[in-house]
């Protein structure tokens, strides 16, 4: 095979769902007992085109209901396109969905040579290739028990352990990584790394921007069947925020006011709220470098959490906050304008006022929650005006994670001794 030709090569791809409102309604149609449709079209993909070549790592993002799977399913044969064309130069091994392609009786040893004939192995070929599959899913004694008993976590590691011990040419994997604690998904990523290094093909879906972010050579965004675009990761990620937040304007336009920001941010249903509402929070956002609302921000960029406040009564000397914990509940860091001796000035009853804290993020990528809060003095007593408690999730991506919670940017010389 030419060097420069691609492994994947899918042209004008599109699938179409037939959706039945009731069971009767399917079986009419399939017997053709009425001329009248007794469905709605749904369409998964529209004239999607893309190629993969040879020893790229290939990621595929987009919202839920978006086609990644779709598009996976027919490129490895599980589904068939209601037009286009797809052509794979190269044995694949996928990992689709938990649970595809095992038998929930058999055992863990059962089940890998079920596996491995179906991709078309011989049993000896299998046997050769036993020990590498054991030690990479090291799930135990386990291996000797009906996959029906194992956890989501152990019999993904199976899963994956036999996808990529068969010597596929192309490895397609759906959100498997998602399952499996974090050593275990280390261990998978190391291999990606080798699969690069021996210039084999990666192609993965999944929501873990960080992931997309670090391994990817390129990127493809996909939205309601549609391709928005390819390219670089950090590129696709950037629209992929927009996207998620309704705000991607391929004509530019995407400046958005205050106003309108709190419809756009995930605000927790469950916010946990107290105060004497001398002063309320009525709106509030998380913006990224490029000034738009986005609760996803990249490592190393700079972020902006703003909130207005109105007031109810004469407040002497308001103070407002934020912090931010992670998703165990721990607190990282915060802030308030009386630590910034931002602002210390009295207010009157029916002024507005709009807090803007803006900071680089060098948090390690991972998932956060951020409270809000205006407090103050009354005399000697500290009060509570209003606070909002884990009101906005924040996404930090990140295509490099150090110890603990924060980076400290370090710089690394080594020289002779």
């Amino acid at each position: 095979m030419d060097k420069n030709e691609p492994v994947i090569q899918v042209s004008h791809l599109t699938k179409k769902y037939k959706l039945y409102s009731h069971n009767r309604d399917r079986v009419i149609d399939a017997l053709g007992l009425s001329r009248k449709p007794h469905y709605t079209e749904h369409l998964a993909l529209d004239d999607v085109s893309l190629s993969i070549g040879k020893g790229e790592t290939v990621g595929i993002i987009g919202t839920n209901g978006s086609g990644k799977s779709t598009i996976l399913k027919i490129i490895t044969g599980v589904l068939s396109p209601t037009s286009g064309t797809v052509k794979v130069n190269g044995r694949i091994s996928a990992l689709l969905e938990l649970g595809a392609g095992f038998n929930m009786e058999y055992n863990g040893i059962e089940n890998i040579y079920l596996n491995g004939t179906m991709i078309g192995f011989s049993e000896k070929e299998i046997e050769e290739r036993m020990d590498a599959i054991l030690s990479f899913a090291d799930i135990g004694e386990y291996i000797y028990q009906p996959v029906k008993m194992y956890s989501s976590g152990m019999f993904m590691r199976l899963a994956f352990a036999v996808a990529i011990n068969i010597d596929p040419e192309i490895l397609i994997v759906d959100e498997a990584l998602a399952v499996g604690d974090v050593f275990f998904q280390a261990k998978c990523f190391h291999k990606f790394e080798e699969f690069k290094k021996a210039g084999k093909t990666v192609l993965f879906v999944s929501h873990d921007l960080s992931s997309i972010s670090r391994y990817c050579d390129r990127v493809i965004l996909l939205n309601q069947g549609h391709k928005l675009g390819e390219g670089s990761p950090k590129k696709m990620i950037d629209i992929y925020k927009q996207v998620l937040v309704g705000q991607y304007h391929p004509d530019g336009e995407e400046e958005q006011d205050i106003d309108a920001q709190t419809q756009s941010v995930s605000a927790n249903p469950d916010v946990l709220e107290y105060g004497s509402r001398k002063a309320k929070i009525t709106e509030f956002a998380i913006l990224d470098d490029h000034g738009n609302v986005n609760s996803t921000i990249m490592k190393g960029s700079r972020c902006s959490i703003r909130m207005k406040v109105a007031f109810q009564e004469d407040v002497k000397a308001p103070i407002f906050a934020f912090t931010i914990k992670n998703k165990y509940g721990v607190e990282i860091t915060g802030t308030n304008t009386m630590f910034e001796k931002a602002f210390l000035e009295p207010v009157k009853k029916g002024d507005v006022k709009v807090i803007t804290f803006t900071q680089k993020v060098d948090l390690q990528g991972g998932e956060y929650l951020i409270s809000l809060g205006v407090t103050g003095y009354e005399g000697e007593k500290f009060t509570v005006y209003h606070r909002l408690y884990d009101v906005m999730n924040m996404t930090v991506v990140s295509n490099k994670n150090t110890v603990g919670y924060y980076d400290m940017n370090s710089a690394v010389t080594i020289t002779d001794g």
